[in-house]
């Protein structure tokens, strides 16, 4: 069955009545910027063929009702509720995937005081791979919210959508993530990357050029599962912070490579290569652009490797599967590779020739075996749209 199906005969299930709509949205693959955005840096991510499904309803009380196909069980609020539900950052009082659910409908209330307090039945459904570093969070909040706000008629507009999204992650679930993975899925364009300064929030599409440079974007999961919640990733946060800090800058968007022996005097260790990763990806970051723009997709794979390098040496986000992933890539053939996403699990991409594409897949699985690793789950995408209504 369909993710779009799916959601439909949830929601029937749930309420003995056909949804109003199935609104979707896409997962997202970060092509180069990894842990910049929450330092106001640049990032450079695409929509995915993955989506995740929302179908709704409003209903004529203010109750609010959603399922999904990863719970057993639907959970039941008020309208009234969601204030006391996320009075702010913290652990969820739901179960934590309704909470991106229940999450995006507070911050949208927040956003506009004088949407109607009609409540909603809402269920989803998605072929996102979760834990995968493929934003499978960020999809299920764009799905809600861009049903919310054609049930809701809030006529917000795509940016609006993505913070409230963030604002979801960032205080309702509790995970301390930047605006990446919401704007990645709400701007997404065909054959197209997101090229994102994430302090004006100002975006551009930049045509990646890989269907005619015959490449293919080769997603290897681990399937060694992650979570943004857990410590790893906030100890990583607060480190950026303390190095903005000791350098006397709002964010680290504010340093270029050239300030980085004043850092080095000034931070310890594990600090300064915190430092070091981001300030060296935001570079990575605007030359990926501008290799793009002017010598196309081929050009960029030397990019894709320093990128790799630096989360696994200083950023310390990778694991052995992941660099495995990624140096058996390599050797088979691809242009380049790296890890995505926020790390400690989840999956390396690898640019790879489209008549290469189940030698290296091959290799990968024969290596996963050899070395005792379960088996990962390797598949393709493509960069596509953002939100739409599918029904």
């Amino acid at each position: 069955m369909t993710a779009p199906d799916a959601a439909r005969d949830l929601f029937i299930a749930l309420t003995s009545h056909a949804p109003t709509g199935v609104w979707s949205a896409p997962g997202r693959v970060n092509l180069i910027g990894e842990h910049t955005d929450y330092n106001d840096g640049f990032v450079l991510p695409f929509a995915i063929q993955h989506r995740t499904y929302a179908a709704a309803s409003l209903r004529d009380d203010d109750r609010i009702r959603v399922a999904s196909t990863f719970a057993a069980d639907p959970v039941q609020v008020s309208v009234a509720d969601l204030d006391t539900l996320f009075p702010g950052a913290g652990a969820p009082t739901v179960p934590e995937w309704s909470a991106y659910v229940l999450g995006v409908a507070w911050a949208l209330r927040a956003l506009t005081p004088d949407a109607p307090g009609r409540g909603f039945d809402l269920a989803i459904a998605s072929d996102v791979p979760v834990g995968a570093g493929l934003s499978s969070s960020a999809a299920i909040e764009g799905a809600t919210a861009s049903a919310l706000n054609d049930l809701w008629a809030l006529d917000l507009d795509p940016v609006t959508l993505a913070r409230a999204g963030r604002r979801a992650e960032n205080e309702a679930v509790g995970a301390p993530t930047g605006i990446m993975d919401q704007m990645a899925s709400m701007l997404g364009q065909p054959d197209a990357a997101t090229f994102l300064d994430c302090r004006t929030l100002d975006a551009v599409s930049i045509p990646t050029g890989f269907a005619p440079a015959g490449l293919e974007v080769l997603v290897m999961d681990t399937k060694v599962s992650h979570s943004h919640s857990t410590g790893g990733y906030r100890e990583r946060r607060e480190a950026c912070e303390r190095g903005a800090a000791l350098m006397g800058v709002p964010a680290l968007r504010d340093l270029g490579v050239g300030d980085l022996p004043r850092a080095a005097e000034l931070m310890d260790d594990v600090t300064f290569r915190r430092v070091r990763h981001v300030v060296t990806e935001d570079q990575r970051v605007l030359d990926t652009v501008r290799m793009l723009r002017e010598q196309g997709p081929r050009a960029i794979g030397d990019l894709l490797i320093a990128s790799h390098a630096s989360m696994r040496d200083d950023f310390e986000i990778s694991v052995p599967e992941l660099d495995l992933a990624v140096d058996t890539a390599l050797a088979t053939g691809a242009v380049g590779a790296r890890m995505t996403g926020g790390g400690f699990g989840g999956a390396a991409i690898a640019l790879v020739d489209r008549d290469r594409v189940a030698a290296v897949s091959d290799a990968v699985r024969h290596a996963f075996a050899d070395a005792g690793f379960g088996a990962p789950h390797l598949f393709t995408v493509t960069p596509s749209e953002g939100p739409r209504r599918d029904a």
